[in-house]
């Protein structure tokens, strides 16, 4: 078994193996590697149940953490995905939000776990990286979304 040299750990109260099974099921280039059952009891729980999952989120290594309430999560951190077009935007959205997640702004939305994602239209990024007056309307356009519009951050750019 190898060890990433960088991985993100994730803090869940309970549920780290039904989120991770959700990623891998929602993102491309995702899986679940391994579960890890705690090999006595700790404080948020008992020997034998679900300690660590390991899994990839859009190939980046993970670590899902079943730590208990003593932390929550927060916009503090994110996954950022970039979109190639509205039909793959609305499939992340809706995927998250609607399976007990919660729409934010700019978009952003928070899974069921509370994980923050940023589902991100690579034409928003593309707008954002040419500057002066078209990153001014594509992001004036995209601080009144929710999901982004692809279309609208489209017609922003070229005012």
């Amino acid at each position: 078994m190898t060890v990433a040299k960088n991985t993100i750990c994730i803090w869940y109260d309970k549920d780290a193996e039904a989120a991770a099974r959700f990623y891998a099921e929602v993102f491309p280039d995702s899986a679940v590697k391994a579960v890890r059952r705690a090999p006595s009891d700790y404080p948020s729980g008992k020997a034998g149940e679900v300690l660590t999952v390991e899994f990839t989120v859009a190939g980046i290594p993970c670590i899902g953490l079943n730590g208990g309430t003593a932390f929550k999560q927060s916009e503090a951190f994110s996954f950022q995905i970039a979109t190639d077009d509205q039909e793959e935007t609305d499939r992340y959205w809706n995927a998250i939000v609607g399976n007990g997640g919660q729409e934010s702004q700019c978009g952003w939305c928070k899974d069921r776990w509370g994980v923050n994602w940023q589902i991100t239209p690579r034409v928003l990024s593309e707008a954002m990286a040419a500057g002066g007056a078209e990153a001014k309307r594509a992001f004036e356009a995209m601080m009144k979304m929710k999901k982004i519009d692809v279309a609208a951050i489209e017609a922003a750019r070229r005012g």
